[in-house]
Protein backbone atom coordinates (compact mmCIF):
# COMPACT_ATOMS: atom_id res chain seq x y z
CA UNK A 1 0.00 0.00 0.00
CA UNK A 2 3.13 2.32 0.66
CA UNK A 3 4.27 1.51 -2.60
CA UNK A 4 1.47 2.59 -4.18
CA UNK A 5 0.63 5.97 -2.51
CA UNK A 6 4.73 6.59 -3.04
CA UNK A 7 3.70 5.48 -7.23
CA UNK A 8 0.79 8.13 -6.82
CA UNK A 9 2.98 11.32 -5.20
CA UNK A 10 5.54 10.56 -7.79
CA UNK A 11 3.20 11.02 -10.70
CA UNK A 12 1.49 13.91 -9.26
CA UNK A 13 4.79 16.12 -8.67
CA UNK A 14 5.52 14.54 -12.11
CA UNK A 15 2.64 16.03 -13.51
CA UNK A 16 2.94 19.60 -11.70
CA UNK A 17 6.72 19.64 -12.90
CA UNK A 18 5.45 19.61 -16.38
CA UNK A 19 2.43 21.90 -15.89
CA UNK A 20 5.14 24.44 -14.23
CA UNK A 21 7.81 24.06 -17.35
CA UNK A 22 4.73 24.36 -19.91
CA UNK A 23 3.91 27.58 -18.53
CA UNK A 24 7.57 29.07 -19.41
CA UNK A 25 7.25 28.02 -22.53
CA UNK A 26 3.41 28.94 -23.33
CA UNK A 27 3.10 28.51 -27.26
CA UNK A 28 3.96 25.31 -27.20
CA UNK A 29 1.96 22.41 -26.63
CA UNK A 30 2.70 19.56 -24.10
CA UNK A 31 1.66 15.63 -25.75
CA UNK A 32 2.18 13.16 -22.85
CA UNK A 33 0.19 11.76 -20.37
CA UNK A 34 1.02 9.66 -17.42
CA UNK A 35 0.16 6.13 -16.92
CA UNK A 36 -0.20 4.28 -13.29
CA UNK A 37 0.08 0.45 -13.56
CA UNK A 38 0.02 -1.59 -16.92
CA UNK A 39 -2.58 -1.74 -19.97
CA UNK A 40 -6.34 -3.02 -18.34
CA UNK A 41 -7.54 -5.62 -20.19
CA UNK A 42 -11.79 -6.22 -20.19
CA UNK A 43 -13.14 -9.27 -21.36
CA UNK A 44 -16.35 -8.68 -23.53
CA UNK A 45 -19.59 -9.51 -21.40
CA UNK A 46 -20.45 -13.09 -22.05
CA UNK A 47 -23.86 -13.56 -23.90
CA UNK A 48 -25.91 -16.00 -22.84
CA UNK A 49 -28.61 -16.78 -25.71
CA UNK A 50 -32.91 -17.24 -24.13
CA UNK A 51 -33.17 -21.21 -23.05
CA UNK A 52 -35.07 -22.83 -25.51
CA UNK A 53 -38.07 -25.16 -25.24
CA UNK A 54 -39.47 -27.52 -26.76
CA UNK A 55 -42.87 -28.45 -25.86
CA UNK A 56 -43.50 -31.95 -27.35
CA UNK A 57 -46.81 -32.72 -28.64
CA UNK A 58 -48.41 -36.16 -28.51
CA UNK A 59 -49.25 -37.39 -32.20
CA UNK A 60 -53.05 -37.42 -32.73
CA UNK A 61 -54.97 -40.34 -32.05
CA UNK A 62 -57.27 -41.26 -34.65
CA UNK A 63 -60.23 -43.72 -33.67
CA UNK A 64 -62.23 -45.31 -36.42
CA UNK A 65 -66.08 -44.88 -36.11
CA UNK A 66 -68.74 -47.32 -36.74
CA UNK A 67 -70.05 -46.74 -40.14
CA UNK A 68 -73.52 -44.68 -39.99
CA UNK A 69 -75.26 -45.16 -43.50
CA UNK A 70 -76.22 -48.27 -44.82
CA UNK A 71 -78.60 -49.59 -47.65
CA UNK A 72 -82.31 -51.03 -47.12
CA UNK A 73 -82.79 -54.21 -49.05
CA UNK A 74 -86.54 -55.60 -49.38
CA UNK A 75 -86.45 -59.48 -49.66
CA UNK A 76 -89.96 -59.67 -50.87
CA UNK A 77 -88.79 -57.32 -54.12
CA UNK A 78 -85.59 -58.74 -54.18
CA UNK A 79 -84.67 -54.86 -54.25
CA UNK A 80 -82.94 -51.37 -52.54
CA UNK A 81 -84.19 -48.55 -51.84
CA UNK A 82 -84.84 -45.71 -53.52
CA UNK A 83 -85.76 -48.03 -56.35
CA UNK A 84 -88.35 -49.81 -53.99
CA UNK A 85 -90.07 -46.98 -52.05
CA UNK A 86 -92.14 -49.40 -49.93
CA UNK A 87 -91.66 -52.99 -48.61
CA UNK A 88 -94.57 -55.37 -47.05
CA UNK A 89 -91.83 -56.81 -44.93
CA UNK A 90 -89.35 -55.13 -42.49
CA UNK A 91 -86.29 -53.07 -44.32
CA UNK A 92 -83.04 -55.30 -43.97
CA UNK A 93 -79.86 -53.07 -43.17
CA UNK A 94 -77.09 -53.73 -45.66
CA UNK A 95 -73.58 -52.23 -45.18
CA UNK A 96 -73.07 -50.82 -48.50
CA UNK A 97 -69.83 -51.91 -50.57
CA UNK A 98 -69.47 -48.47 -51.68
CA UNK A 99 -70.28 -44.87 -50.36
CA UNK A 100 -73.93 -44.45 -50.73
CA UNK A 101 -74.89 -41.32 -52.66
CA UNK A 102 -75.18 -37.58 -51.10
CA UNK A 103 -79.12 -37.49 -50.38
CA UNK A 104 -79.71 -41.35 -50.22
CA UNK A 105 -81.03 -41.61 -46.44
CA UNK A 106 -83.75 -44.44 -44.54
CA UNK A 107 -87.00 -44.76 -45.99
CA UNK A 108 -89.92 -42.24 -44.72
Amino acid sequence: MKKLAAIGICGALAVAGLMASASTYAHTRFYGGVMIGGPVWVPPPVYYPPPVYVERVPPPVYIEQPRQDFWYYCQESKAYYPYVQSCPSAWMKVVPNTPAPAGYGPPQ
